[in-house]
């Protein structure tokens, strides 16, 4: 699918649930992510219950999108009034604290458990780190990551 092809489709999904879509935009972030960005006089349907109605629409759109295309051609993520924005930055602020923290001690730190698409914000986040590398561990909601220190390479 191609971007008005997928544009369309958030459009269209937004559209069906009676909630007024001010402007829609979509905005590459590398070769392989597209960030869609939503304005919506109701947010509150998609935001509240910390993103749920978000997260379901994100998860349509994957599927629509997956099905019509290979699965690991493009990574979507649809943004509501800057909400995934914010939580974005926010996960990352974490990871750089934590990053900072393993560091400064030279020893393991554990983030506290968080859904699989914040651990990998911050896999992504610390990819390039030389003296860190990360590792999700745990099983279901207490999944978390580590970020291990391994020193100056």
């Amino acid at each position: 699918m191609d971007k008005d092809e997928i544009q369309k489709l958030v459009r269209e999904l937004i559209e069906k649930t009676n909630v007024k879509l001010n402007e829609i935009s979509i905005t590459e972030d590398g070769p392989k992510n597209m960030w869609i960005s939503v304005e919506v006089s109701e947010p509150h349907f998609f935001i509240s219950r910390e993103g749920e109605g978000l997260q379901a629409l994100n998860h349509i759109v994957r599927r629509i999108v997956e099905s019509k295309t290979n699965p690991s051609e493009v990574s979507i993520l649809v943004d509501i009034n800057g909400f995934q924005k914010k939580k974005v930055e926010s996960v990352r602020a974490i990871a750089h604290m934590m990053s900072e923290r393993a560091r400064y001690f030279k020893s393991n730190i554990e983030v506290d458990p968080m859904s699989s698409f914040d651990r990998r914000i911050i896999h992504e986040f610390l990819s390039d780190a030389t003296d860190l590398k990360t590792e999700s561990v745990g099983f279901g909601p207490t999944r978390r990551v580590v970020i291990k220190y391994v020193g100056e390479i």
